[in-house]
């Protein structure tokens, strides 16, 4: 094992997750879809066929939590604040409408991104957590970008945009610290991170499907 390998192996379970899943949230964030939301060149209704992934993602996602709720490990990440489903909801009806529910159909990618969820919390806590940090950090985050976007480039702000509004969480860095803080704290050995690790890099590759697949709606 050469120094850098090694340095990486002894670091916090937390720092070992980020480094391993670097490039998979590069892409994921650079993809063609995400730059054309940021740049301003999508249509509105790119973001909201965005929005309708995330009410069906974060359906499966949250639906996961309540029932391993109970679980000692699981039940630390499950953080007042977090869920997204009711800001969703709002969001939906402000840009679909009354009819909001049958017009938010989720697309192939996003099927198969909430039947892994599903599947995963079923059997596998670790594995669910893998999932729950993938989403939650990176929309805490990168999130933050999006919403500032929507306000400055499609003039949607409040409803619309309260998916990305975590302020019942204070300080987002603080938020950051903590949720690292369980990582690094919860009771797996090597064989189960590596694990959660390759199942977060799952996850990342799920979500790069829905982004690339939305890219035919995104206009620009």
């Amino acid at each position: 094992m050469t120094a850098a390998l090694r340095k990486i192996d002894q670091a916090p379970f937390s720092q070992q997750l980020r480094e391993a899943t670097r490039e998979d949230h590069d892409r994921a964030n650079k993809s063609a879809f995400v730059t054309k939301i940021l740049d301003g060149s999508a249509r509105l209704s790119a973001y909201t066929a965005l929005a309708v992934q995330h009410f069906h993602i974060y359906t499966a996602l949250e639906e996961a939590a309540r029932a391993l709720a109970d679980h000692p490990v699981v039940s630390r990440f499950l953080i007042d604040g977090l869920e997204r489903v009711p800001a969703l909801t709002t969001d939906l009806r402000f840009l679909l409408g009354p009819r909001w529910r049958e017009l938010a159909i989720p697309r192939r990618t996003t099927v198969e991104y909430c039947y892994r969820i599903t599947e995963v919390a079923q059997s596998w806590p670790g594995g669910f957590v893998a999932h729950h940090y993938t989403r939650y950090l990176g929309d805490v985050s990168g999130g933050q970008v999006v919403r500032s976007r929507l306000r400055t480039r499609y003039d949607v702000d409040g409803d619309g945009a309260r998916f990305y509004d975590f302020s019942a969480l204070g300080s987002p860095a603080a938020f950051r610290r903590r949720y690292r803080q369980l990582l690094d704290t919860a009771e797996w050995d090597a064989a189960e991170r590596e694990r959660i690790i390759a199942e977060a890099r799952v996850a990342f590759q799920h979500n790069i499907a829905v982004l690339d697949d939305l890219d035919c709606v995104a206009g620009g």
